[in-house]
């Protein structure tokens, strides 16, 4: 067990979902609600995006074989992906499509657009098939990554019930510089993805 790793897949988690990013859209998402049906908004949206993360991270890797997709070609694909997420995040596109699907008429934000694209989306799916790859299927490594991911949507559902209070805390300029701060944090991780799928290839030094 590498705890190096372990500590890499948490953050890599942790910023792909975005839990402070999430948290003002979750408040815009659920204007005018009472605490109680934030809360149980917030719970469903998160039990559905930890059963479809646990999915991916399981199985994820079986619907590449069958398709035939190699895992190498997948690390450099998902990191290509993992890395326009960071630019996203780093020029404020990212903020923009979250504010704009909270401004769309839901009955039900939880199942769409807050489990998913929001906590569970592309991006994490990805990250998932990603660092359960790297691992070789190790039973205590698959648990602890998936030890990772619930904490991080546990992290999600801490800031959704405290979501106003961190709006006022941080401001506008405080949440952006955060994304901006993860979106560097990100694009770093991303790029390594990819260099982990090129050494495999042999393309890349050791």
């Amino acid at each position: 067990m590498d705890l190096g790793f372990h500590v890499s897949a948490f953050i890599t988690l942790f910023v792909i979902v975005d839990p402070i990013g999430l948290a003002p859209v979750f408040v815009a998402l659920t204007q005018g609600m009472g605490t109680r049906q934030r809360r149980a908004i917030g719970l469903r949206a998160a039990a559905i995006a930890v059963g479809l993360l646990t999915l991916f991270g399981i199985f994820g890797e079986k619907v590449l074989a069958f398709a035939g997709i190699s895992m190498p070609a997948f690390r450099i694909a998902g990191g290509i992906l993992l890395f326009l997420t960071a630019l996203e995040m780093l020029f404020e596109r990212r903020s923009k499509k979250r504010e704009d699907r909270a401004h769309e008429e839901l009955p039900d934000p939880s199942v769409f657009p807050l489990a998913t694209p929001l906590m569970a989306g592309p991006g994490a799916m990805a990250t998932m098939i990603l660092l359960n790859g790297q691992i070789d299927r190790a039973p205590l490594d698959m648990l602890l990554i998936h030890l990772s991911m619930i904490a991080v949507i546990g992290i999600c559902i801490a800031l959704f019930l405290a979501a106003s209070l961190l709006e006022r805390a941080l401001g506008h300029t405080g949440i952006v510089v955060v994304s901006r701060l993860l979106g560097m944090l990100l694009a770093a991780l991303s790029v390594q993805f990819i260099l982990d799928g090129l050494r495999d290839f042999g393309l890349a030094p050791t």
